[in-house]
């Protein structure tokens, strides 16, 4: 094993997906000025802080050798679980939209919040490479494979689709399904596997009226333009206005009060419209070199945690990213998820910067070309 250093490459697109993704929030943010002059300047003010600090934590991670974590990992995951049951305790919890995802945290004579979702899924990560990689030799065994795994996701599942947070619970489930799936299981023992999670994930669906909606609105965007499939149909309206070169910065008129969370899921549809078809098709872009480039890393990494940690962390951010644009063309779902190095959610910009650095850092111990 030789070590060298980081990823050139693959440092300067963080860098630059960070910034890019702030310019875009800070155009979107811009339709607060319509509510609230002082609005914008809080709310970019504070992304702005969140990006300096999770740029800094960034450089931090990167400088900090991978197999530190690869000790503290299991804590860190069972820390993650029990920093997200929080939300159920009154008067902690921040309920928003009929769910409790936020932790409200008094500081001062003011107060913050943060998601521990965010937490638990870079823990889970962490904790599902230590778990494979120390068992590498017995992932054939059931009992060191899809055990384990169904253990897991049943306990993130129960606090999760409590809150409810089906969509962390899907991310979550991908990406460890992922991992498992290069880890070396049988085959018979992940189809199994995959029957069984077909059905716990039909019940779910059919369980939550408001996922029914959101699929009903999948399938027919047009059942109920004014309600269940408003976000859509403005989102569309959005990409489509852009056109090939955009409208310029700032000059989104659907965030004006007629896109809803134009700073939050559906910030790629006000990019496409102020940057249009170039625009959008530049972050895509981007964001799918930061998915191969982090496969190639992952697969020179010179040991098992580390191809695993970095897979794990490429999948979970890519498919995020995959599932939001998705959701705002109309090819997927909506889900609520945000999209990452962009939308609004100081947790999320956190950890996705946090775990990059990870990546970043798995890239200084790869193996010999």
């Amino acid at each position: 094993m030789r070590v060298r250093s980081p990823d050139r490459f693959f440092f300067i697109l963080i860098i630059v997906l960070a910034v890019a993704g702030f310019v875009v929030f800070s155009s979107a943010a811009l339709g607060i000025i319509t509510r609230d002059d002082a609005g914008f300047t809080v709310v970019a003010g504070k992304q702005l802080f969140v990006l300096l600090v999770g740029l800094a934590s960034f450089l931090i991670v990167a400088g900090l050798p991978y197999h530190w974590w690869e000790k503290w990992a299991p804590h860190l995951f069972i820390g993650s679980l029990c920093l997200t049951l929080l939300v159920f305790i009154p008067g902690l919890a921040l309920e928003s939209g009929g769910a409790k995802r936020w932790l409200l945290i008094p500081l001062g004579g003011a107060s913050f919040s943060f998601q521990p979702a965010e937490f638990l899924k870079l823990g889970f990560v962490l904790a599902w490479a230590w778990w494979l990689a120390k068992h590498q030799a017995r992932t054939k065994d059931f009992k060191y494979s899809i055990l384990p795994f169904v253990g897991a996701m049943a306990v993130i599942g129960a606090i999760l689709v409590n809150q409810p947070n089906n969509s962390s619970l899907v991310l979550i489930a991908a990406t460890g399904l992922a991992m498992l799936l290069i880890a070396g299981p049988r085959i018979i023992h992940l189809i199994g596997l995959g029957l069984v999670g077909a059905v716990v994930l039909i019940l779910i669906l059919i369980s939550q009226q408001h996922v029914m909606e959101r699929l009903q609105t999948y399938i027919n965007p047009d059942s109920d333009p004014t309600d269940t499939s408003y976000q859509l149909n403005q989102s569309l309206i959005a990409i489509g206005s852009g056109g090939i070169f955009g409208r310029g910065f700032g000059q989104s008129t659907q965030k004006f009060g007629y896109l809803p969370e134009p700073m939050g899921d559906s910030i790629f549809a006000v990019a496409a419209e102020e940057f249009g078809l170039v625009g959008a098709g530049t972050l895509i872009i981007m964001l799918l070199l930061f998915g191969l480039w982090g496969l190639k890393i992952a697969a020179r990494a010179p040991d098992t945690f580390g191809r695993l940690l970095a897979l794990g962390i490429v999948i979970l951010i890519s498919v995020q990213a995959i599932v939001n644009i998705g959701a705002m063309v109309g090819l997927l779902p909506l889900t609520g998820v945000p999209l990452p190095f962009v939308s609004q959610g100081g947790t999320s910009l956190l950890l996705t910067l946090v775990a990059a650095g990870l990546v970043l850092n798995i890239s200084r111990y790869r193996l010999p070309s």
